[in-house]
């Protein structure tokens, strides 16, 4: 229990949530754990959507699928995120994406109306729960805002530079988390197309890159 919770004291839903109070919290949200194997579906397109999900290992990604079965990455997501807190909250009842295990993973499920109303033992915390609730939706709000912002730019090239300046921060050396394949299906350009713009950028002194590892020069 200790373990989990130190997991779950970094999330937003539980900040200000005391170790003290956490097994009745849990209990309060119905939660229970579930382990995934790599490419292991977690959650699938149509699939009705009846909690919200915690990775305490591994990671995963939110995918869309399109007509023809091309895929774009929406997000990743490692130890400690959330996922389908947005659907719950919006009473979406069937998943409009896909969520797939990168890498062996677990993870906490929590029924979302045990979230989203109070409980009938009018526990303390709860209230609490809710704020936090709507403080991770606002955050996310920023992000889906800042991949719109990726994505509307004119050329492959704006596409990677928007992106870096959104994972490096302030710093000049990063790391992505995605390969080639997938940094092209999140970024919604053509593979090859996106690996010779690049080069391109290597060469015109613009950035240095190994694999994930990018330096901005």
């Amino acid at each position: 229990m200790r373990t989990t919770f130190e997991i779950l004291k970094n999330n937003p839903i539980f900040q200000g949530i005391a170790f003290t109070d956490f097994e009745q919290v849990l209990n309060c949200l119905s939660a229970n754990t579930a382990s995934y194997k790599k490419n292991d579906f977690i959650l699938t397109t149509g699939e009705a959507v009846n909690f919200v999900g915690l990775v305490l290992s591994g990671s995963v990604q939110v995918i869309k699928e399109d007509m023809e079965g091309h895929i774009s990455i929406i997000t990743e997501l490692g130890a400690s995120e959330v996922f389908a807190e947005v659907f719950a909250c919006a009473e979406i009842t069937k998943s409009p994406f896909t969520v797939l295990a990168v890498e062996d993973s677990e993870i906490l499920l929590m029924n979302y109306k045990r979230i989203l109303s109070t409980c009938t033992s009018a526990c303390p915390f709860h209230a609490k729960l809710i704020e936090n609730m709507l403080r991770l939706i606002a955050r996310k709000n920023i992000m889906l805002h800042q991949k719109n912002e990726i994505l509307s730019k004119r050329t492959t090239r704006e596409k990677l530079l928007a992106f870096f300046e959104m994972q490096r921060g302030a710093e000049r050396t990063f790391t992505i988390p995605y390969n080639r394949e997938e940094l092209a299906q999140y970024l919604c350009v053509d593979r090859s197309a996106m690996s010779s713009e690049l080069c391109k950028m290597r060469d015109q002194g613009i950035i240095k890159f190994h694999r994930s590892a990018f330096e901005m020069l």
